[in-house]
């Protein structure tokens, strides 16, 4: 018996296979938000690119596009916080969740210093060490690295007959609250059934590659993010901790590509092993397998800064960690300027250890165990100059140039840096050895140094909202060129049939 197959070249351009159920953006920025105290919103931000696209007689994009973000900002006490996550972007037949998450934080420090900071998650990056690891325990170029996209697929129409990823991911955000008296605030997102392609990545500085054809698909329960922020006036810092949930993997479909034409697939879930038709062929579990194979997770992280009139130097103890493996598991990665002055501290000896709730032992996940988790800064241009990373750039250059909002006086100084992930001031990757599957949790923490303006209340930012919704727009267009890229590398895909 024949079957139709998708599991074949239209698995390489599998972003525009994504459907998930969207959160409705009906949120706009207005002039004076960024004068406000604090909100949080849900905006398009393709009804900017329309907006631009229409005031410069270009072609805008069609009226049902959308580009959902989750907002966050916070101005109080001389400090000023915009948090951004995606939800999705959504055309009439495509849908990618990517969870991209940035912050930004703008404030003076005790010296006065003008500060700009940027904290993002990149992706989740799994890996299995081999014979020639340079870093045990750690995903290095030498290893099996596989970069994980969750995307909401919705491949139901090619697995007919059998299991076939879940159709039901979902993006909800976590509402911004704080305290009576504003010195902590709560925010986050959580997506739920995320199913993800795995793609063999190769980070070598010199040839930065990644496979075209994708090595698995799999499901994550959830992928969650909180984050807390205090504000101390005595310290005179601004904290903000984040804490990821990695949720248990529920499915794995393994692809062997015989001839790198014909897809080969075993599906594992927590009862065992099965051919696409569900046929049992093996006892082995995906926590099983997982193990067997000595996969381990990681996460991939950047952090960039721009401090105005003033140069910056990152270090651990005494290395400088700029472009540079080191191993900063043990403590805490300082931001100072030429003249000495300590403006922000990225810490990961506050939280070495991570949680792991171990499903097989706990279905309830009640319990968990502890083990270290292993930081390195790795080599920049693997991960910046990579082209699996395209979108993710062509997004990141978007958020933070809000600052053109915020503080406009360095705006034009920090745009063509503070966005960019080749001249970041380090990437960081937070590694899992111990894994198998399960759910992970983990919370590093962030200190900006920061004057306390306890008197001044909240900064008022610029009303040129203009200046702005011209940024958003050339952001959404560029955007609006992958997505139809991508649809392009549909209609030219090959079906493939398998007996």
């Amino acid at each position: 018996m024949q079957k139709r197959m998708i599991l074949g070249m239209l698995l390489s351009a599998i972003f525009i296979l994504a459907s998930i159920q969207p959160i409705n953006a009906a949120d706009t920025l207005k002039p004076n938000d960024f004068k406000q105290e604090s909100w949080s919103k849900t905006i398009d931000f393709f009804e900017y690119a329309r907006y631009y696209a229409l005031a410069h007689g270009k072609t805008p994009p069609p009226e049902n596009w959308e580009a959902n973000l989750f907002m966050v900002y916070i101005n109080t006490s001389g400090f000023q916080l915009l948090y951004t996550g995606l939800i999705n972007i959504k055309t009439d037949n495509a849908s990618l969740t990517i969870p991209i998450q940035n912050f930004l934080e703008h404030y003076r420090t005790q010296q006065g210093k003008d500060v700009l900071m940027s904290s993002s998650f990149i992706t989740l990056l799994a890996f299995n060490d081999t014979a020639t690891s340079l870093r045990p325990n750690w995903p290095d170029k030498n290893d099996n690295l596989y970069a994980s996209f969750s995307l909401g697929l919705n491949l139901e129409q090619y697995f007919s007959d059998s299991s076939h990823p879940s159709l039901s991911s979902q993006t909800t955000v976590i509402p911004l609250t704080h305290s009576e008296d504003k010195l902590n605030w709560h925010w986050g997102m959580r997506y739920t059934n995320l199913t993800a392609v795995w793609w063999v990545f190769h980070p070598d500085p010199v040839n930065p590659r990644y496979e075209k054809l994708p090595i698995a698909i799999t499901t994550y329960e959830e992928l969650t993010f909180t984050y807390n922020l205090t504000i101390d006036p005595i310290e005179h810092t601004a904290t903000v901790t984040a804490n990821y949930v990695i949720g248990k993997m529920t499915n794995l479909w393994l692809i062997y590509w015989l001839l790198k034409i014909i897809p080969i697939v075993a599906h594992y879930n927590s009862t065992g092993t099965y051919k696409l038709n569900g046929e049992r062929i093996a006892d082995e579990t995906i926590y099983q397998f997982l193990e067997n194979q000595n996969i381990k997770m990681s996460v991939v992280l950047y952090q960039n800064s721009f401090v105005l009139n003033h140069r910056t130097r990152n270090t651990f103890g005494n290395l400088n960690v700029t472009d540079a493996e080191v191993d900063v598991s043990s403590g805490s990665i300082t931001t100072n300027t030429e003249d000495g002055e300590r403006i922000f501290e990225a810490s990961f000896g506050r939280k070495e250890r991570y949680n792991l709730y171990n499903y097989t032992a706990d279905t309830a996940e009640e319990n968990f165990d502890i083990y270290d988790a292993v930081t390195r800064t790795p080599k920049i241009a693997g991960y910046s100059h990579n082209p699996i990373f395209n979108l993710h750039t062509v997004l990141l250059r978007l958020v933070p140039l809000t600052v053109a909002h915020m503080r406009p006086a360095l705006y034009q100084e920090a745009k063509e840096r503070i966005t960019d992930m080749a001249r970041a001031d380090y990437l960081y990757i937070i590694s899992y050895p111990t894994y198998s599957g399960y759910k992970i949790e983990h919370d590093p923490t962030y200190t900006a140094y920061v004057e306390i303006q306890e008197d001044k209340g909240f900064l008022g930012g610029s009303t040129k909202l203009p200046v702005y919704l011209a940024i958003i727009a050339v952001a959404a267009i560029a955007i609006i060129g992958v997505v139809v890229m991508i649809k392009r590398k549909k209609q030219k895909s090959r079906e493939f049939v398998q007996t």
